[in-house]
This record gives C-alpha cells, sequence and structure tokens, in this order.
C-alpha cells in the first residue's frame, strides 16, 4: 500500500477511513507520517530528534495521540548511533497530541519513565495510556494503565493489578 525507503511500522487508519498513519525511517529518523488514501498523498508529520511512534487518531479523526522520545546531550548522540545502525532504545517516552496535520504539537505528559500506548477516549477529551512511571522506585517494571485530560490535568489511574497492562483501547462503536 505505501512503499519507499526505509522502515514503515506501527499503522493504524483514521476512523472516517481517509487517512493512515504511521512511523517511518524515510526521512532519516523515526518520525510519524500521513499517507492519505485519496490522494496517495504523504505528508512528514514530525521532525524533532527522537522516536516518535505509536500513533492513534482520534475519534473524529481530527486529532493525533502518540508517544515521544525526545533526547538531548549525550542520549541524543547515543540515539543517533543506534538509529545509524537500524535500532533504538527509547528511555525516556511521554505522551504527545497534534491537528491531523501534525500542527499544534504539544506535549500531553512530564511523567517519569515509559508512557506509551496512548489512545483517545471515546470523547476525545482525555487519552489512556500505559506507564510504568509509578513505579520507578522498585524498578519500572510495573505498568497500569492511566487517563489524562488532553491539557495533561486531571491524571488518574485506571488499573491495578499488580500486572502488566497495557494498551488501552475502544471500538469504534
Amino acid at each position: 500500500l505505501i512503499t519507499g525507503p526505509g522502515y514503515d511500522t506501527e499503522a493504524t487508519v483514521s476512523p472516517d477511513g481517509r487517512y493512515v498513519i504511521f512511523t517511518s525511517t524515510r526521512g532519516g529518523d523515526l518520525d510519524l507520517w500521513r499517507y492519505d488514501l485519496e490522494t496517495a498523498e504523504l505528508l512528514q508529520l514530525t521532525n524533532t530528534l527522537g522516536y516518535d511512534g505509536g500513533a492513534f487518531f482520534s475519534p473524529d479523526s481530527k486529532s493525533i495521540v502518540w508517544r515521544a522520545d525526545r533526547p538531548e546531550g549525550e542520549a541524543a548522540e547515543v540515539y543517533r548511533e543506534l538509529l545509524a545502525q537500524d535500532f533504538v532504545e527509547p528511555s525516556h517516552l511521554n505522551i504527545w497530541v497534534a491537528d491531523i496535520d501534525g500542527s499544534n504539537a504539544r506535549q500531553v505528559t512530564d511523567l517519569e519513565g515509559a508512557n506509551w500506548a496512548p489512545f483517545f477516549h471515546p470523547s476525545g477529551e482525555k487519552i489512556l495510556f500505559s506507564s510504568n512511571h509509578h513505579s520507578m522506585a522498585e524498578g519500572g517494571r510495573l505498568f497500569d494503565v492511566f487517563m489524562v485530560n488532553l491539557d495533561g490535568t486531571g491524571l488518574e489511574q485506571i488499573t491495578h493489578s499488580g500486572t502488566f497492562d497495557a494498551f488501552p483501547m475502544f471500538s469504534p462503536d
């Protein structure tokens, strides 16, 4: 369906069926790209150094949510070296949202550890995601599902199972 140089992964289709969003190295970094199923047009949505991935669309297909690692300093150099070898080792992931064209990108969470597997709540006003931020003092092995408002307020823990909880999703109906 979508061909090009580099590694393409983590593709999802918008609820309205018009777009596919995916992570690709076609631009030299792990960035988000959008493919228009009607026009076959490709649009690069992110271009900041670091791993952008695991993107999903909002229920109205007007926004996107994803996880990102934004390494700086020595961590950025390590990231570049690994990427040159077709490896990646994200260490500090947080949740981001943007408009469907990549504009108005903003960081939603600023938590320790790995905050990933984001998915919009059916209302489109909240995001559910998996995180180990609350267990970092014990080694960060416990992941639970959390919910947060789009502006980063109202963080709420949803699961308390004591096991690995991730990939919160809602069916379209």
